[in-house]
């Protein structure tokens, strides 16, 4: 991972805290230690947001930007790829690291600071062996897909919270069960800080923005509308007033109905498709409710969900 170098986004210089600037307009700090982020986060007064991300920044990271810069008078972006979230055969390795370009998109949306760690600054003892318990739901939906993600999400929030100290947080939607677990967390540990959530982000065709839709070929990106289209179908029987039932069927026939493909290339394959009240309980028999969708198309495993009245 480079960063920044004075002038431009290529390189960065060895030690300190790193700045970039377009003619004197929209300078970026860029720190990479523990130390540089609290002197510059010292020096900021009045209402600090932070924009958590694993960098490989796309429309939906800049909508998160937008809406921070909105509301805060400094806002902290930070770039880390945990460790601690990925399993033993996820695509820790895989995953997109774009750094210079991710400061170049902080710098156009109005980030005054980038934490952007390298593992051992963000777990300077190795892995933490006391980690963030996310409680049942966390074992639940992805948490039963991916043993042990949400405590490795959490962890990894729970100390970027402690360590950028900000008045509030913006996370996307299009991950809603991490969304609500971070809520959770805020609430039952009494932490000083407003989630905000943020609408997911689409593709004109209804794919949901996501660092992992880099993986895809052009026939499995296709393939992998049928996420969308199954939960559009299921939002569509609910507000023809059909009931939960109905409206989880549609979806689930939609689905198998968009991603089947003569000879199976691309392979699709759902893992879940739920509908549930917006804090993941048990579907209402009316009022707002949550169709989440997770799927793996071809070896890329993508999420996805969509707000439901019932």
């Amino acid at each position: 991972m480079n960063g920044v170098a004075d002038g431009g986004v290529n390189g960065m210089a060895d030690g300190g805290v790193n700045s970039v600037a377009d003619g004197g307009v929209n300078r970026l700090t860029v720190a990479r230690t523990r130390a540089e982020l609290a002197k510059e986060r010292d020096a900021m007064s009045g209402t600090v947001a932070v924009v958590m991300t694993m960098g490989a920044l796309h429309d939906g990271h800049a909508a998160l930007l937008r809406a921070a810069r909105d509301r805060a008078d400094h806002l902290i972006a930070t770039i880390f790829v945990n460790p601690l979230q990925f399993g033993p055969n996820e695509d820790f390795d895989r995953y997109p690291r774009t750094l210079d370009a991710d400061l170049a998109i902080c710098r156009q949306y109005g980030v005054d600071l980038v934490f952007a760690p390298e593992r051992a600054e963000m777990y300077p003892h190795g892995e933490p062996a006391v980690r963030v318990n996310p409680g049942p739901l966390g074992e639940q939906l992805e948490g039963a897909s991916r043993p042990g993600f949400f405590h490795g999400v959490l962890t990894v929030v729970l100390k970027l919270l402690h360590l950028t100290r900000p008045q509030l947080s913006f996370f996307g939607e299009k991950d809603y069960q991490q969304v609500t677990l971070v809520r959770r967390m805020v609430r039952d540990l009494d932490l000083p800080v407003e989630i905000v959530a943020v609408p997911t982000v689409r593709e004109p065709d209804g794919l949901a923005l996501s660092s992992r839709n880099s993986y895809l070929s052009a026939a499995e990106r296709q393939a992998a509308l049928s996420l969308s289209a199954a939960l559009r179908a299921g939002a569509a029987a609910a507000d023809r007033g059909l009931g939960a039932d109905a409206a989880l069927a549609a979806a689930r026939s939609t689905f198998a109905e968009r991603s089947a493909s003569p000879g199976g290339t691309p392979d699709v394959r759902l893992d879940y498709l739920v509908l549930t009240d917006p804090d993941l309980g048990p579907a209402p028999a009316h009022g707002p409710a949550r169709l989440l969708i997770a799927a793996w198309v071809g070896t890329t495993r993508l999420i996805d969900n969509w707000p439901v009245r019932l």
